[in-house]
């Protein structure tokens, strides 16, 4: 009876040792076929681990059996199922792709443009070397220390707040990318005039840049400018003040007599006019005067020692008086500016020019 309490123990705890290994063994898809094949990648990270994924089309086919490194790169092991492989070209390509940003990474399966033949048992699979996995292995190179340096709470809530914010507003959002594209659409064609206008602001800057120094200098002398003007402000508000001043009794002056000045003005037009006419004799006059000075100067006796010219000068009663009307200055135009040349002689009434004689009212 004790041999037999026994042996059922000793049975009961070698069924449970089985059970446990076939759980293993079940676990790890011992009793499950698998077509294996080799993934040739020259790099696999920390996020690839055994059991991963592999996908065709966002289609769980198969998953990663074990990774053996090569020296150069690294291999691989894929168990694929059996029911998927008929719908895997042997021309197949490979990805290494993360699932979240910071999640482990799958395998995932792209099918050429020219799918040929079915994948089998020991085949070899290449990694997708194509521009754009390229650009996102780059991509995503670029962004791990970006992420590793970003704090995952920090990250989770700012990505919670985002997708709080467009939670409900999808539509919202689409209109507005539509309207974006649009926008887009009409700005390519005139994005030649864009970047020829970027080009000539370019240049101008450039020229700004150059004028710097000088523009810096102007601003500075501008300040002091205005730092002067600020310490003689006393004298500024006496001079406003006295302008205000001037030009109140300006205003009351030009109300009181601005039809006498407007009159005087109309008066003294022809007059004007006369000198208007005449003005291209001044310079010959003046000149014919500058030149007579010597001599003036010699009748005087100025310079020698002998007396100068003296005159006497006799004041006698007026004649007539000033009858209105008739001895009122005429005058006449006539004759063109003259101005003759050569040696200065004596002023004689006949060479008074002719100006000067209408000026005085000659009859």
């Amino acid at each position: 009876m004790a041999l037999r309490r026994r042996l059922l123990g000793l049975l009961f705890a070698a069924l449970l040792v089985a059970l446990c290994g076939l759980s293993v063994a079940a676990y790890q898809k011992v009793f499950t076929s698998r077509v294996t094949v080799l993934l040739r990648t020259d790099h696999v990270g920390n996020q690839l681990q055994a059991d991963s994924d592999v996908k065709l089309l966002g289609v769980l086919v198969g998953e990663v059996r074990a990774i053996r490194s090569r020296g150069d790169g690294a291999e691989v092991e894929l168990g694929l199922r059996p029911d998927q492989v008929d719908r895997i070209p042997a021309n197949v390509s490979a990805r290494l792709l993360p699932k979240t940003l910071f999640g482990e990474r799958f395998v995932s399966l792209e099918l050429p443009d020219d799918p040929a033949g079915v994948l089998g048992e020991g085949a070899v699979i290449e990694q997708d070397r194509t521009s754009g996995a390229v650009e996102l292995e780059r991509v995503l190179a670029d962004l791990l220390p970006t992420l590793q340096a970003v704090r995952p709470d920090k990250l989770s809530s700012a990505l919670t707040s985002m997708a709080q914010a467009l939670d409900g507003r999808g539509a919202t959002l689409g209109q507005a990318i539509v309207r974006l594209d649009a926008y887009l659409r009409e700005l390519n064609p005139r994005l030649p005039v864009l970047k020829d206008d970027i080009t000539k602001f370019a240049d101008v800057a450039g020229v700004y840049a150059d004028a710097g120094p000088d523009l810096v200098r102007a601003l500075s002398d501008a300040t002091a400018v205005s730092r002067t003007i600020a310490e003689q402000r006393a004298d500024l508000d006496a001079v406003y003040a006295s302008l205000t001043t001037a030009s109140a009794d300006l205003t009351g002056f030009l109300r009181a007599n601005g039809e006498t000045v407007v009159a005087l003005a109309d008066r003294a037009r022809p007059t004007l006019e006369l000198f208007a006419t005449y003005s291209p004799e001044f310079g010959c006059v003046l000149g014919a005067v500058n030149a007579l000075r010597p001599r003036m100067d010699l009748a005087l006796g100025k310079g020698t020692d002998q007396p100068g010219m003296h005159a006497e000068v006799t004041i006698v009663p007026p004649g007539e008086g000033y009858v209105p009307g008739r001895d009122d200055p005429a005058h006449r135009r006539g004759g063109a500016p003259h101005c003759p040349t050569g040696p200065v002689h004596a002023v004689t009434p006949d060479r008074v020019p002719e100006w000067a004689g209408l000026l005085m009212g000659a009859r």
